[in-house]
């Protein structure tokens, strides 16, 4: 067997291999993409059976593709405590490729968890509608700044067929004229490619029975439901609520030492989407159930508004990890009670 330590960069790749039966070791330095794949495939034609080793980084979806094609193993490692294991101060592409195959060689190098190939196409869904929905508002929010700056206050009327009509009949100065005609184009444009979107998400939900379990929370909308069951994976890959919480990035970062302790803001580590739409759908939960609601204005006031989202959205987190978990749906978790069941409890953990 050909074990391979790559330190992997969106233009080239520095490699550290060993031949397991000879014990003999070399390096090269592969371009991408096509010395890289030349070289992979003439060891498929070898008939050698091959196990490589890489950080997770991006841009590397085409080559992670190549060795699945020609069947070959291929491990990826948690960045954090890759560098935990670096001795030296120095640090080249040179040593971090030989870093790697060492923990591989030695057994101690760190596997993370990877989606499929169909969690990772239906993520590419869930973000293409999220920046389109961004690039809605954003077109809205200019339009708009122009009927107020003309004295038309409608607010939300303004995107009713009245209150465009009367936005379309404001007379503008040519460059004005221009900038708001480009802007209701574009917002046309955007609008039925939303719509498309969320009618793919919607049957991709009725779908799968986790993502309609999690729906049943109040405040838990399909995109939410589908991010949470598409990001988390399987609910034993966690021990606690804490992990869950940890894994989002919804917990502070900690610098302690003796008797002091230092807590900063949330790590904001793991999925951005997914800690969003906590967020988010957090401060829907809260306006729907009493004691939700209750504990949110315990916090909002004790520590602000900012501090309370960010719990509530943590709890929110355990609680669904409860829910799939035991396979209860949210009036079953509230009738047997859950881990995560009581207000008080923000972590998820008795």
């Amino acid at each position: 067997m050909l074990i391979i330590g790559c330190d992997y960069h969106p233009s080239a790749q520095q490699i550290a291999f060993v031949d397991t039966d000879t014990g003999e070791l070399r390096e090269r330095r592969l371009g991408h993409p096509e010395e890289a794949e030349q070289f992979y495939r003439e060891l498929k034609q070898q008939n050698v059976a091959v196990r490589a080793g890489m950080e997770s980084s991006g841009h590397s979806r085409w080559f992670e593709r190549l060795l699945q094609e020609l069947g070959f193993e291929l491990w990826i490692g948690d960045p954090a405590e890759i560098q935990s294991k670096r001795v030296r101060k120095q640090k080249t592409d040179r040593q971090d490729a030989q870093l790697l195959l060492r923990l591989m060689m030695e057994d101690r190098f760190p596997r993370i968890w990877i989606p499929d190939a169909a969690n990772r196409d239906l993520r590419q869904l869930l973000w293409h509608r999220h920046r389109l929905v961004q690039m809605r508002t954003r077109v809205m929010n200019q339009l708009h700044v122009v009927a107020v700056n003309e004295g038309l206050r409608r607010k939300k009327a303004l995107w009713r067929s009245a209150g465009r009509a009367e936005l379309e009949a404001i007379a503008l100065a040519p460059w004005a004229t221009r900038r708001r005609q480009d802007l209701l184009d574009l917002l046309d444009q955007l609008t039925p490619n939303i719509q498309q979107l969320t009618q793919a998400l919607e049957e991709e939900v009725e779908k799968r029975p986790v993502t309609r379990l999690l729906r049943t929370h109040p405040g838990v909308g399909p995109l939410t439901a589908l991010a949470y069951e598409l990001v988390i994976g399987t609910p034993e890959r966690f021990h606690c609520g804490k992990q869950i919480a940890s894994y989002v990035g919804l917990v502070p970062e900690e610098k302690s030492s003796g008797d002091r302790r230092r807590l900063g803001h949330i790590s904001k580590q793991g999925n951005a989407l997914l800690r969003f739409l906590l967020v988010e759908a957090a401060q829907v939960t809260v306006r729907s159930e009493p004691q939700w609601r209750s504990k949110f204005l315990h916090l909002a006031m004790r520590r602000g508004r900012k501090i309370a989202k960010v719990t509530m959205a943590r709890k929110l987190a355990v609680h669904l990890y409860w829910m799939w978990r035991e396979g209860r749906d949210y009036g079953q978790s509230q009738k047997f009670g859950s881990h995560a069941g009581q207000p008080g409890n923000l972590d998820g953990v008795q």
